[in-house]
């Protein structure tokens, strides 16, 4: 069983209004996003989308400004990309979505062994979640025309160690 994550399209991220805006070029990715997105529904597979989700006074805030405070905009999913029903939202704290999440739990209920990777950033918290995914012994698919980062070089890193560590396939 294969499943589509859909990693932090928020309104902070991809909203110029938001918070930490990524740029139009990484709002270029949804219109790609969400032909994976229509394929994977019209399947039936699951669509899991992971999202920050952070209290007021959250230690990630030493490091990025306040974003994604839980219950505001800046934390909605972008409307392109609303979830539908029976669709899991999973709220995360950090860049990893399996880190203190039910992701793992989750995706063994649902007897998922490859996950279909899609959403920003490409360098944090996409990487981050392939290299959980990766130690849990998960196939990793990374579909590059639905990945952004605000930066372009960091972005190709995490492409290429992604693919050479944590033997994602990009497609």
């Amino acid at each position: 069983m294969v499943a589509l994550l859909i990693i932090d399209m928020i309104n902070d991220f991809l909203d110029p209004k938001g918070v930490l805006y990524c740029g139009d070029e990484v709002r270029n990715i949804v219109p790609s996003l969400s032909v994976h997105l229509n394929l994977f529904r019209e399947k039936g597979w699951p669509v899991l989308f992971l999202c920050d989700s952070h209290r007021p006074e959250d230690e990630e805030f030493k490091a990025f400004p306040p974003h994604a405070i839980e219950n505001t905009w800046g934390a909605e999913i972008i409307p392109e990309l609303a979830p539908q029903p029976g669709e899991k939202i999973v709220r995360k704290t950090r860049f990893s979505g399996f880190y203190q999440t039910d992701l793992e739990k989750i995706l063994r209920q649902l007897q998922v062994t490859e996950i279909h990777l899609t959403g920003v950033c490409t360098s944090i918290c996409v990487m981050d979640t392939a290299a959980g995914a990766f130690y849990r012994g998960f196939k990793i698919v990374v579909y590059e025309d639905s990945v952004g980062d605000f930066d372009p070089e960091m972005h190709r890193f995490a492409l290429l160690r992604m693919e050479r560590v944590y033997k994602a396939e990009i497609r």
